[in-house]
């Protein structure tokens, strides 16, 4: 039982693209019970409208920022027992990836796998241009002081991701805005959940614009978002 969220805005032009191809990518790899909600964030043009005809849900995220319309995806997860894939509406990850990402979880050996677009960079595995410098330097960042903080292993805050649905409640997101990725990870080697990284494809976007990394204004702003947030994940409190 698998729920994939893709969280949206303005995305018209590849949103269909990569509901179809998920799909697909899912029945190949016969998981028979699974259910794709794209959390539109507001969007002014038809991405709602072509999600539902593509066979999405299509859930109203009314507050704007990713995090909300991740929260709004979760709310309306219909496998509260199952995993929980998360993906952006760009086309830019490769719903090839699903099978090496989900393969960890479903044998049991992990409860939480990060798609690392740093490590697929390794592989030879991402499109130029697809990663900013400024991108790759914010990740290593990150993974630097997620690990000297918590002594885990990351190298990237990859928006492709699976996680068990249980793991994924005991985190008790509430990230609202960019910070989502870091503060998964960060709670997670606070509660020493199983988590290991993959290596998977990275293209550029298929069509639209970036919210962040088009301008350098919003990835500064985006950057500030992160690091504040793991500043406050340090000072978390998780339920008993």
């Amino acid at each position: 039982m698998l729920a994939v969220i893709i969280p949206a805005l303005n995305e018209e032009e590849t949103i269909v693209s990569v509901i179809r191809s998920t799909a697909e990518q899912l029945k190949r790899l016969n998981i028979q019970e699974f259910q794709v909600l794209v959390a539109d964030n507001g969007s002014s043009d038809a991405t709602a409208h072509l999600a539902q005809e593509a066979g999405a849900t299509v859930i109203e995220a009314e507050t704007r920022g990713y995090g909300s319309a991740c929260l709004a995806g979760l709310a309306k997860n219909p496998y509260p027992d199952g995993i929980v894939c998360f993906l952006d509406a760009d086309g830019a990850d490769d719903p090839r990836d699903f099978e090496a990402l989900l393969a960890p979880i479903l044998a049991g050996d992990m409860d939480m796998v990060v798609g690392s677009r740093i490590l697929g960079e390794h592989q030879g595995w991402v499109s130029p241009g697809a990663l900013t410098p400024v991108q790759s330097w914010g990740n290593r960042l990150s993974g630097f002081l997620l690990s000297r903080t918590w002594g885990v292993s990351f190298t990237d805050l990859g928006p492709f991701r699976a996680i068990t649905a249980k793991a994924l409640q005991s985190l008790e997101m509430d990230d609202k805005n960019w910070g989502w990725t870091i503060q998964m990870q960060a709670r997670a080697a606070r509660k020493g959940l199983r988590v290991c990284e993959i290596p998977v494809h990275y293209r550029v976007r298929q069509g639209g614009q970036s919210k962040i990394s088009g301008t350098l204004k919003g990835s500064i702003a985006a950057g500030v978002v992160i690091l504040k947030t793991y500043a406050q994940s340090i000072f978390w409190c998780p339920n008993p």
